[in-house]
């Protein structure tokens, strides 16, 4: 079936404005609607962001209190560690002069007798070579009085048994009386100390 619009043209223009219109107004608030939307949403983000800002925020002055609270006990062990430092350069190359003794006691022969001993260790540098164990790190000097040659060679040969004992030699030796008057030879000489005759505590220094 046709069907015939009667209306006249002006009125049909008019209708066809208004729609116009209104399809225009409704896809501008859609559009608004959609902005808004979209507006709301970002601020529904950014206060989410703003809420964990001020979380991690707290939660970084927690933890800048804890840090400030432990400072004095990081100080406490900066010095700790400063002073075990200085021990163990202190005692560095450390000798036990007390087995030292005993030793030499035990090693001299009956038919001789020290009249002074002596010993030292050299002062730790820098510059010695690590790990080197055939370094020297003293020495021990002694004087005596020895019946004959066969007892000053059991000596030095006895001096070379004691672990860290190395080097052992006679600077002098002549024809003499003992302090007791009687003919002996007097002698003098000297032992090298290597690092093996360092105690345990003095050998810390020698792994940094």
């Amino acid at each position: 079936m046709t069907q015939v619009n009667l209306l006249p043209p002006e009125l049909r223009e008019r209708q066809r404005v208004r729609r116009f219109t209104s399809m225009v107004i409704l896809s501008g608030v859609g559009l608004l609607a959609v902005v808004g939307l979209f507006f709301f949403l970002q601020i529904m983000n950014l206060g989410r962001a703003e809420d964990e800002l001020r979380t991690q925020q707290q939660a970084n002055a927690e933890l800048q209190r804890d840090i400030d609270d432990l400072e004095p006990f990081a100080q406490l062990q900066t010095v700790l560690q400063s002073k075990k430092d200085l021990v163990d350069v202190v005692l560095r190359n450390e000798v036990s002069w007390s087995s030292a003794l005993r030793d030499v006691s035990r090693l001299v022969p009956s038919d001789a007798y020290l009249t002074d001993l002596t010993g030292g260790v050299s002062v730790a540098t820098a510059a010695e070579p690590s790990g080197d164990e055939t370094s020297l790190v003293g020495s021990m000097s002694f004087n005596g009085f020895s019946k004959d040659l066969e007892s000053l060679t059991m000596w030095l040969t006895h001096l070379e048994q004691v672990k860290g004992w190395v080097n052992p030699w006679v600077a002098s030796f002549q024809a003499g009386e003992s302090e007791g008057g009687v003919s002996a030879f007097q002698f003098s000489g000297s032992v090298d100390l290597s690092k093996d005759a360092v105690t345990r505590r003095g050998s810390r220094g020698e792994s940094k």
